[in-house]
């Protein structure tokens, strides 16, 4: 038996708009913008829902109706769903048909995709229990795997993961902690008894999700029979291979016209024409088999940059300061009871804030342009500053 754990990443965040300075103390309307704005949350997330949602979505069904053992696990999180709700509805209806199908999964996390574990772990908590009411609320499940905001995974929350009762966590499976071993096993986090850990297979999962439509790269054009033979060859090294990818990858990162998700349809078609192929949701992937070793990670790992740490968001001092600043105000914000301020207030906490603050140069720098709705990382941290002084002032 050789098993794909397919796992896809469904996020857009609520971006604050050029927020002035003269509009500290008389506008307290931080998130929506004119439409054809950088910054406009409605024209981004249609425009990612044409280009990106509907037709993967709808691609992924197609396959479940058509393969009864094709199965994907997504994590969603609450500013998504807030969007979907309020502009495209049909998405949320998609995502459910396939929960209830029993064929698709659904992976808990942070509700506002933030970096609260490392800041604050009462907030932590706090939106975990807000993601997974909401993922009840529209799915009607509860999470039995767990994923912290951009795979940021170290050994103290493999820790709190099995104190609350999950079954597995997800973490990268990257070299410098892995060292002689494959990520295609089943894993232990270390001093945990019942927690499993799945890593990410990053050189097959960045295959598709980076370099399908690079022309520079030596690869190029990656075929599905090219792809299945790498995969083969991985599944030398045990048989689960965790493609774990942001779900964007297909029509939004990977354009329509790159063949992108004719390349999805035929490898789905190509992985499950061999009798002993399958695909496995997070939960299944844990059930496969009893774990091959332990694995440490004393420091924080993430999937993202080259330095596969927290350096995407931590790493200069704006935006150190930011994320600092937003969290020292949360006992006063709290305190306040005032659930639209709450709000507000979470809506900053999220990850892409501090990401769009990147100062950083060359391939990871490129990257951090491409997400970033802001002319600048110091525009993005002016705006933010401005917003925390109306805050305070709203306190």
């Amino acid at each position: 038996m050789r098993a794909i754990c397919l796992y896809l990443h469904i996020h857009q965040p609520l971006r604050y708009r050029e927020y002035s300075i003269f509009d500290v103390g008389n506008n307290s309307n931080y998130f929506e913008d004119d439409f054809n704005s950088r910054q406009n949350n409605e024209r981004i997330f249609r425009k990612v829902a044409k280009k990106s949602y509907y037709p993967m979505l709808r691609l992924i069904l197609k396959n479940m109706e058509t393969y009864p053992d094709f199965k994907v696990s997504f994590s969603v999180t609450g500013t998504w769903l807030e969007q979907a709700e309020k502009w495209e509805p049909e998405l949320i209806n998609l995502i459910r048909e396939m929960v209830q199908r029993g064929q698709a999964e659904i992976v808990g996390e942070t509700y506002y995709h933030s970096l609260a574990f490392f800041y604050n772990l009462d907030e932590f908590n706090d939106q975990v229990k807000i993601h997974e009411a909401a993922i009840e609320k529209f799915f009607g499940v509860k999470p039995k795997v767990f994923r912290n905001t951009e795979f940021s995974y170290n050994d103290s929350l493999a820790h709190w993961a099995e104190e609350k009762g999950y079954k597995g966590i997800l973490a990268e499976g990257w070299d410098k902690i892995l060292g002689w071993r494959s990520p295609n096993y089943v894993y232990r986090p270390a001093g945990c008894k019942n927690l499993r850990l799945l890593l990410k297979n990053y050189r097959l999962s960045d295959d598709i999700a980076f370099r399908f439509s690079n022309r520079g790269w030596s690869e190029w054009p990656l075929t599905v029979p090219k792809y299945q033979n790498w995969l083969n060859e991985s599944c030398l090294n045990g048989n689960l291979v965790n493609l774990f990818m942001d779900f964007e990858t297909f029509g939004e990162h990977q354009w329509q016209d790159t063949g992108i998700f004719e390349f999805f349809d035929n490898f789905v078609k190509s992985w499950l024409s061999e009798y002993e192929n399958k695909f496995v949701t997070v939960s299944e992937a844990c059930d496969l088999e009893e774990p091959r070793d332990e694995i440490s990670m004393p420091e924080t790992v993430t999937w993202a940059d080259t330095e596969r740490d927290l350096s995407a968001w931590l790493s200069n001092s704006m935006q150190l300061t930011a994320e600092q600043q937003i969290y020292d105000l949360r006992d006063r914000i709290l305190n306040t009871n005032n659930a639209n301020l709450i709000a507000d207030w979470r809506h900053l906490t999220t990850s892409d804030h501090p990401y769009a603050m990147c100062t950083k140069y060359w391939n990871d720098g490129d990257v951090h342009a491409y997400f970033s709705a802001y002319a600048s990382p110091y525009e993005a941290f002016m705006y933010f500053e401005n917003v925390l002084r109306d805050l305070e002032y709203r306190i």
